[in-house]
């Protein structure tokens, strides 16, 4: 297992790498230090292991709604428009928009 040293808000860490991992690593890394920097920067909390938390909830909460959004079910399709090509629906629409203009009766 290789050792790569990073840089995550300024500090230096050497991480145990698995072999061809080392891109993949970096990229956490960037996102951990981008988090992580978000929060210091914005104030409000100075503590570096609660910057750390918040930084790893945040980071948590987006992963699981990535994945929910994969795992949901497709939207339906809309329904296609046969009004250009069935002379009856055309004219059911056309009913239906006189009765919701007029009386309510389709006739």
């Amino acid at each position: 297992m290789k050792q790569i040293e990073v840089q995550i808000m300024g500090q230096s860490y050497l991480l145990g790498c698995p072999d061809g991992g080392e891109a993949q690593l970096r990229e956490a890394v960037e996102r951990v230090d981008a988090a992580m920097c978000k929060i210091r920067d914005a104030g409000k909390v100075k503590a570096r292991d609660r910057i750390a938390v918040l930084a790893s909830l945040n980071l948590a909460f987006d992963l699981a709604a990535q994945q929910a959004a994969a795992s949901a079910p497709p939207a339906p399709a809309a329904a296609p428009d046969t009004t250009e090509t069935d002379p009856k629906a055309a004219q059911l629409i056309q009913r239906l928009d006189q009765a919701l203009a007029g009386d309510g009766h389709l006739l």
